[in-house]
């Protein structure tokens, strides 16, 4: 699997999301094949999921709390439609406010995020074949699982680097700036040695430590062919910076975190609007009002970013993110809302997103 146009992708963005809707409750539902997790929840819920017909109804959960997901095991969110034992990787998300919640993802799972991601590469103009640094966050991180989407499903070669987002965190929220920073050294310096070699054709990292490394080696990043952005951190300021910087290279980017992940599509009004539209129909976003987060805003409006997981095999129904965005109208271009310029909701040292 390379470059060429995938019919997978076709086919999600040609689904009805109310039948998607109503195919995955119905299967986490089931008394017979359904999740653990979510047939205890059946009980305490005023409604029966299987009435629900429309996507729009999904509200009646409320938000998710996921505080659930670092205490909860990420198996008893499978249904047992999946066969059992489950076997697999089990994923962490930054632990930005707290204990990381987890989740698990079964292999269907894995392949339809990298499908997308290589829909990503192909439609912002990367080459497959190419040579990539992978500078993002390794360990539990899903990030970090585009080492395999890039070399298995894109015909690449990776080099990597050690990075542990939490560390800096924790530095961060202890006050410890110099400590912070000189971890961030610690990555810039893993990645020169990379990319001095001469052989690397793009990187994948996030804003902020692409940033660092375009203030330590401009020199080496206008040598890159392309650079991949992923996380939240990515400003329309930022974006005309590393544009500039690329010397006509590629400068793509996503928005996402374990739970779900939405593609870039060109920026707009000269790089004033950053857009992504989300990996449907199993991801979904909505921009709500922050004080009744069942409205969505109107169009072009600022509100909180409300995340809807609607895989097979997991069921997060209204996550509310610590990220604000533009609700974003893709006119036609795509069968759901996007969302534009996302950014953090506030900024408190007690949940500091540090390098990303």
């Amino acid at each position: 699997m390379t470059g060429e146009p995938d019919s997978r992708i076709d086919r999600w963005l040609e689904t009805d999301l109310d039948e998607w809707t109503r195919h995955v409750l119905h299967r986490h539902f089931d008394p017979r094949t359904g999740s653990p997790y979510w047939l205890r929840k059946a009980g305490e819920l005023s409604f029966d999921p299987r009435d629900i017909t429309r996507y729009e109804q999904l509200t009646e959960f409320g938000p998710f709390v996921l505080d659930e997901l670092r205490h909860l095991d990420p198996v008893e969110l499978v249904p047992l439609a999946v066969g059992r034992p489950v076997t697999g990787r089990i994923w962490e998300s930054g632990g930005t406010t707290g204990s990381p919640c987890r989740v698990f993802y079964t292999r269907d799972m894995l392949v339809h995020r990298g499908v997308w991601r290589r829909w990503s590469f192909v439609t912002e103009g990367f080459q497959p074949g190419r040579t990539w640094l992978q500078a993002t966050p390794s360990g539990p991180h899903l990030i970090g699982n585009g080492i395999w989407e890039v070399s298995e499903l894109f015909a690449g070669r990776v080099h990597s680097i050690d990075m542990d987002p939490r560390w800096v965190k924790r530095l961060v929220r202890a006050g410890d700036l110099r400590g912070a920073d000189d971890y961030t050294d610690h990555l810039v310096d893993q990645m020169v040695s990379v990319l001095e070699s001469g052989t690397v054709d793009y990187v994948n990292t996030t804003p902020a430590l692409l940033r660092a490394l375009l203030r330590r080696s401009p020199e080496v990043v206008a040598a890159l062919s392309g650079v991949r952005l992923s996380g939240t951190q990515l400003t329309p300021a930022m974006y005309r910076s590393f544009a500039a910087a690329l010397d006509g290279g590629i400068c793509g980017y996503s928005y996402g975190n374990t739970f779900g992940n939405a593609a870039g599509l060109p920026t707009e009004d000269e790089g004033r609007v950053v857009p992504y539209v989300p990996n449907y129909p199993q991801v979904t976003m909505a921009v709500v009002d922050r004080e009744d987060t069942r409205r969505t805003v109107e169009y072009a409006e600022t509100g909180q970013v409300r995340l809807t997981v609607l895989h097979e095999d997991l069921l997060l129904p209204n996550i509310l993110e610590r990220d604000q965005a533009q609700r974003y109208d893709p006119c036609g271009r795509w069968p759901s809302d996007g969302v534009a310029n996302v950014r953090p909701l506030q900024r408190i040292r007690s949940a500091p997103e540090g390098i990303y």
